[in-house]
C-alpha cells in the first residue's frame, strides 16, 4: 500500500511537471503570435521591398521628380497601351467611403499617370488609416513603379472629412508584351488595433 501511494504520488509529480511545461509553451506562443501581429504590416513591407511585390516605389524629392520624369518618359513606348484597372475595398471595420475616381485607364508604358481616389471618413471620430496595394498579375508588380501614392504613410481623416488623394505612377516599358491588363488593388484598414480586433 505504501509503494503504490508513492508511486501514484510520483505520477502526480510528472504529470505536474508535464502541465507546467505545456503551460510554459503555449504561453511562449502566444506571446510570439501576439507580437508577429504587430511586426505584420512593418514586415510586409520590407518583403514587398525587397522581392518588388506590389509595385516599386520611387522615393523622389519635389525637386527631383521633373528630372526623373523626363528620363523616364524618354523611353514611352507608343506602339503599345496597358489598361490599368483600380479596385477599392473597407476593412470590415472601417467606416469609409473609398473609390477611384476612375475605375481604368488606357496607359503607354513609360508614361508618367496620374489618376485620383476619394475617401471619406463617415464616422464621428477621428480615424488613421493605412492603404495596403496589391498587383495582379504577381509578376507584372515589378515593372509598375509608384512615384506618389497615398499608401506610402497613415492617412488621418477628422470625423466627416472627404479627400481626393493622388496616385503618381508609370508602367516599365520592359512589361513583357503578353500582359494587357494589370489590376492595382487597395485595401484600407483601420489601424486603431482596439478596433480591429472587436
Amino acid at each position: 500500500m505504501f509503494l503504490f501511494g508513492r508511486c501514484k504520488k510520483g505520477m502526480n509529480n510528472e504529470r505536474q511537471k508535464a502541465n507546467i511545461r505545456t503551460t510554459r509553451k503555449t504561453v511562449l506562443i502566444v506571446i510570439g503570435m501576439f507580437g508577429f501581429g504587430f511586426a505584420l504590416v512593418p514586415l510586409y513591407s520590407v518583403i514587398c521591398d525587397v522581392f518588388g511585390l506590389n509595385g516599386r516605389f520611387i522615393d523622389l524629392k519635389k525637386t527631383e521628380q521633373a528630372e526623373y520624369v523626363t528620363n523616364v518618359e524618354k523611353r514611352v513606348d507608343t506602339s503599345r497601351t496597358v489598361r490599368i484597372e483600380f479596385l477599392t475595398t473597407l476593412n470590415q471595420n472601417l467606416n469609409w467611403e473609398f473609390r477611384a475616381k476612375q475605375n481604368t485607364i488606357d496607359v503607354h508604358p513609360g508614361k508618367v499617370t496620374e489618376v485620383m481616389f476619394y475617401a471619406k471618413n463617415l464616422t464621428n471620430r477621428k480615424i488613421v488609416a493605412q492603404a495596403i496595394p496589391s498587383v495582379t498579375p504577381g509578376y507584372a508588380a515589378k515593372y509598375f513603379s509608384k512615384m506618389e501614392c497615398f499608401c506610402f504613410s497613415n492617412q488621418t481623416f477628422e470625423p466627416g472629412e472627404a479627400r481626393e488623394m493622388p496616385l503618381r505612377f508609370y508602367v516599365d516599358p520592359n512589361l513583357p508584351k503578353k500582359v494587357k491588363t494589370i489590376s492595382l488593388g487597395y485595401t484600407f484598414f483601420d489601424t486603431d488595433r482596439k478596433i480591429a480586433s472587436r
